[in-house]
């Protein structure tokens, strides 16, 4: 009796390890984030460039959406001329900014409106102010997020698109919101985007995927401002170099040519 009954503990034990098994296999599958699937922009490639039109509108929705919670500590207002802004008109968006200088000839610090040569302002004093308005979560500085982040560009679209309803079974912590493409899924940024949140000054449509892709474009060159001068001197590079090889080799075939083979 004692060996059947042994055999069976034993066959139990192992279905109810196997079972284990699998629903930790399960759980760990719900955990894992989704690829983010490549998007086409103007940027890439050797040839690629900002679209200004792009970069104007992403500009719009960080200054109407992100920029309540997120930094873009490396730039200067001065540096929006780049995306095709007129020097009066980046003056006016700096000049709408108080800004906190001195001391004065009292010896006391004053507020003045922004100037070009004034850096984007922070939403935050501090990480710890930060920290304390979002529950705990320190929003990430922006400037160099897409080089920041594994996946760049796709990624951070895939990031603001991928919010959805949780799957049935999944179990969202309190102050978190699901996401397809997140670590982990669960994420404490809630929904940034919701279609016409930004009126486009040039009237595109402010769809989400439209708001996320011009944002992306707008941080992207945010991260690496001075992509289209580097592209431009790799294609002047390429070239001489072609120009020389050319040269090169004819060169070789005119004094081999002296020499009887």
């Amino acid at each position: 009796m004692r060996k059947p009954v042994l055999a069976l503990v034993a066959a139990l034990a192992l279905l109810l390890g196997s079972g284990g098994q699998v629903r930790a296999q399960e759980e760990a599958k719900q955990q894992e984030a989704k690829h983010p699937p490549h998007q086409k922009w103007s940027f890439e490639g050797v040839f690629g460039t900002y679209d200004r039109a792009a970069l104007q509108r992403g500009f719009q929705v960080y200054s109407g959406v992100c920029a309540a919670c997120h930094a873009v500590k490396h730039l200067y207002f001065r540096d929006l001329a780049e995306l095709g802004y007129s020097e009066e008109a980046v003056k006016g968006m700096a000049s709408q900014v108080q800004v906190t200088d001195g001391p004065n000839e009292q010896g006391e610090m004053f507020q003045r409106p922004g100037r070009p040569s004034d850096p984007m302002p922070r939403p935050f004093a501090n990480d710890q102010a930060a920290r304390a308005a979002n529950n705990g979560a320190l929003p990430p500085d922006l400037s160099l997020i897409t080089k920041a982040r594994e996946g760049g560009s796709d990624y951070i679209y895939a990031l603001l698109t991928g919010f959805k309803d949780a799957p049935q079974g999944f179990k969202i912590n309190p102050n978190m919101y699901y996401n397809e493409y997140f670590s982990g899924h669960q994420i404490a940024m809630p929904p940034p985007l919701n279609a016409d949140q930004v009126k486009y000054a040039d009237g595109a449509p402010s769809t989400v995927p439209q708001m996320a892709n011009d944002v992306v474009t707008f941080l992207s060159w945010a991260a690496e401002p001075n992509l289209e001068q580097r592209h431009r001197i790799g294609f002047k590079v390429i070239l001489f170099l072609l120009i020389a090889t050319g040269v090169f080799y004819a060169g070789k075939r005119k004094i081999w040519s002296r020499i009887e083979h």
